[in-house]
């Protein structure tokens, strides 16, 4: 028996790449998580032999490394795979975990209340122009009173739209309900239409909510299916004037159309994604005047990272006692080996 299962805790391997220990643990529920776990240190070695070495003994593994059918075999005693990223990668035998009774999560709900406030402030910016009269007014271009609001609209009692009801837009809706919206109109088709009209909005089908709304969240997950769930085709839909808010995934919408009818005037818009990240020095959206730009910060602020370290206690605690996790959003099934976000690595976390 090795030195770490002969300390008589539960080992963790702490392994977050491409998170930090320090972005994800305050001094704090790092204390507490050395407290109560042998914690191996796969920051410090961040190497495929120091994961192999560890596995026959491994309680939980904090981050998703590579983790194949024949490397989950050689983990008897593993019954936790935190995610710290934010997505479920296809670098994971799902199967595989889940016949040996592993529970797999990712911290997504952790970002929820940031992205939904970033959102509603993204749509508030696209209703009154206010960075883009920032830099007219920065350029000496300002126009004073009505030479600079002729497009400006209300949120107040306008028709709105939310695409993809997950966590951001279940911590979205009750930002939206002080500006007591006409109708909210909600497209999710993995959810059953009574739990959308319990939350107080209409089901709708894609097409009713594109045509329907005068402000548009775009917040559904990137899955096969939903790759370019908005394309040029069903985006005509879309109401001119309308205000078009992209906070999940680039991938949801055909990016360079949505580009390219900002640019007509056909809609405004404004992304916190993109397909390349970082985004090339010479993409069109760049000159586009009634197109909000954002470098995918929404969601990874202070608040939310330390907020992960400290799901990641709580869910830990619960494995120990045989309980499954509650605070991570827990892999379905049926849905996990769907989901094809990009990985991390791909964006600057700096």
């Amino acid at each position: 028996m090795s030195d770490h299962a002969n300390r008589g805790k539960p080992v963790v391997l702490l392994r977050p790449a491409p998170q930090t220990i320090e972005r994800i643990f305050s001094p704090d529920a790092l204390r507490r998580l050395n407290d109560r776990y042998t914690v191996i240190d796969g920051q410090a070695d961040p190497s495929e032999a120091a994961i192999d070495a560890c596995l026959p003994e491994v309680f939980a593994i904090i981050g998703q490394p590579d983790l194949s059918r024949e490397r989950l075999e050689r983990a008897p005693n593993l019954r936790g795979i935190l995610n710290v990223e934010g997505n479920f990668f296809q670098n994971v035998d799902y199967d595989a975990a889940f016949e040996r009774g592993v529970s797999v999560v990712a911290c997504m709900p952790a970002y929820a209340q940031a992205v939904a406030e970033f959102s509603l402030g993204l749509a508030i910016d696209l209703a009154r122009g206010i960075t883009r009269e920032d830099r007219a007014f920065r350029a000496g271009r300002e126009g004073y009173v009505f030479n600079s609001t002729q497009d400006a609209i209300l949120l107040r009692g306008a028709a709105m739209g939310i695409l993809g009801y997950g966590n951001i837009g279940r911590k979205l809706l009750p930002l939206l309900e002080p500006f007591r919206p006409a109708v909210v109109r909600c497209y999710d088709p993995w959810l059953p239409d009574a739990v959308i009209r319990e939350a107080g909005m209409l089901p709708a089908s894609l097409e009713e909510v594109l045509a329907g709304s005068t402000f548009l969240f775009v917040l559904a997950t990137v899955t096969d299916e939903s790759t370019h769930l908005l394309n040029a085709e069903n985006m005509q839909l879309i109401p001119r004037g309308a205000r078009v808010v992209l906070s999940s995934r680039a991938a949801v919408v055909d990016f360079d159309a949505m580009v390219s009818y900002v640019d007509e005037g056909r809609f405004l818009a404004a992304t916190d994604v993109w397909p390349e990240e970082p985004a090339p020095p010479d993409h069109p959206a760049r000159g586009v005047e009634n197109l909000v730009l954002q470098a995918h910060r929404a969601g990874g602020i202070p608040a939310a990272f330390e907020q992960i370290g400290e799901m990641v206690l709580d869910d830990l605690a619960l494995m120990e006692k045989g309980l499954p996790p509650v605070r991570n959003q827990l892999a379905a099934r049926e849905l996990v080996t769907r989901y094809r976000s990009k990985p991390v690595e791909s964006r600057s976390m700096e």
